[in-house]
């Protein structure tokens, strides 16, 4: 039964790897995206609880002179107080700097 097929077996399995590749050439952008949206999403959630860690020590002791870094998976985190433009106060910042595919990130909160 299979000495009669004359090529088909090859027709069918080149026809199975071209859809294979198609669909592989479709979902590649759209997992490097979301890869990259991850990446930033688990940023942004650091910058955050750094931020709110940072006025919270200042709740407890005065650290309104602090500044310093911290590196966690491979990202830098800069912590710093700065004096407000608006309201003339002083606030707490953390900021990110821009990497590749990843856009900067500076988030500021005065204490309340």
């Amino acid at each position: 039964m299979l000495l009669k097929n004359d090529g088909y077996f090859l027709l069918e399995l080149l026809l199975s790897l071209s859809v294979l590749l198609m669909l592989c050439l479709f979902f590649m952008p759209l997992l490097t995206d979301l890869a990259n949206q991850y990446q930033q999403l688990v940023r942004d959630k650091k910058a955050n609880q750094l931020l709110f860690e940072e006025l919270q020590a200042h709740l407890l002791e005065d650290r309104t002179n602090s500044r310093y870094s911290i590196v966690h998976n491979g990202t830098e985190y800069q912590v710093f107080w700065n004096q407000s433009t608006s309201s003339g106060q002083m606030e707490v910042c953390v900021k990110v700097d821009k990497q590749i595919l990843l856009p900067r990130i500076q988030v500021c909160k005065a204490p309340e």
